[in-house]
């Protein structure tokens, strides 16, 4: 059934702001070039509830471009590059594996500006990507983990129904110290295999939906020193406005139903968080 019109300006409503956080945090992943306001607005709007950083990504050429130009005229701003892992073989099947090689260059170029903190998002997606395209997406991968590693910054890593074959390859190639597992999707048992290994795991809004208690299962899992919190913006908004645009100032939602589900207060949880953000990302 066609959605009513009444239906659709409720769901295009901006979300009410949330009271603020009395410890700051971070927004660790968000993407600002794909909301409907301005990034003064948006980081103000964030400021104003407890969200005094945010890690903007950069997830093609140009968005990476993009990303690192916000970071140098917002000093509240980081940035992160990476050719997201779809982008890998849309590259390759449009203009072959030259392609491709030369976004990553300019990748690796983007990459060691020192306002880039990390490089992501990138990893693996089966959800998106069938058979044909898996070479490139883990050609690409492979190569942002060595970038990582040469450069001494955070890798920002999306896994999307590729949970296996993306442990597999940090495995072959040796995980970057500092490895941040973006919208951790995984269960308990993962989220105890990413501790052994000292990967830290990142919660969006979807934490909040009712249907996702193995994430919240896999929240519980997780040690406090490996925890951050993210929106993913405008994605993954999380309740109780899932399905109305997200943004940075959104986020203390999403902490407290951590809060919450970890049973604990939200001050010891954002405390956790705040230093996680830094030493992860080397603020």
């Amino acid at each position: 059934m066609p959605m009513s019109k009444a239906a659709q300006a409720a769901r295009a409503e901006i979300p009410p702001p949330p009271p603020p956080l009395a410890v700051p945090v971070t927004d660790s992943h968000t993407h600002l070039d794909m909301q409907d306001t301005t990034v003064a607005e948006a980081l103000a709007k964030a400021a104003a509830v407890g969200v005094t950083r945010v890690v903007q990504i950069g997830c093609d050429v140009e968005r990476a471009g993009w990303a690192v130009a916000i970071a140098e005229e917002h000093p509240t701003v980081s940035a992160a590059v990476a050719l997201h892992p779809n982008e890998a073989p849309r590259l390759e099947a449009e203009g072959g594996p030259a392609a491709l090689d030369a976004a990553l260059a300019e990748i690796t170029r983007l990459a060691a500006h020192p306002e880039v903190r990390a490089i992501g998002e990138t990893g693996l997606d089966h959800f998106r990507t069938g058979d044909d395209g898996r070479a490139a997406q883990q050609r690409s991968f492979r190569h942002h983990i060595a970038l990582a590693k040469e450069l001494d910054k955070a890798l920002v890593i999306h896994d999307r129904d590729a949970h296996e074959d993306v442990l597999r390859i940090l495995d072959e190639e040796g995980a970057p110290e500092r490895t941040v597992f973006h919208c951790f999707s995984g269960d308990a048992d993962m989220a105890r295999h990413c501790a052994a290994h000292g990967y830290y795991m990142s919660f969006a809004g979807n934490v909040t939906f009712k249907s996702a208690q193995p994430l919240r299962d896999a929240l519980t899992a997780a040690p406090d020193h490996l925890l951050l919190v993210e929106t993913d913006a405008p994605f993954l908004t999380p309740a109780p406005y899932r399905g109305r645009p997200n943004a940075p100032y959104l986020i203390p939602h999403t902490l407290r139903a951590m809060a919450e589900v970890r049973g604990t207060d939200e001050n010891t949880l954002a405390t956790h968080i705040a230093a996680n953000t830094t030493r992860a990302f080397a603020f």
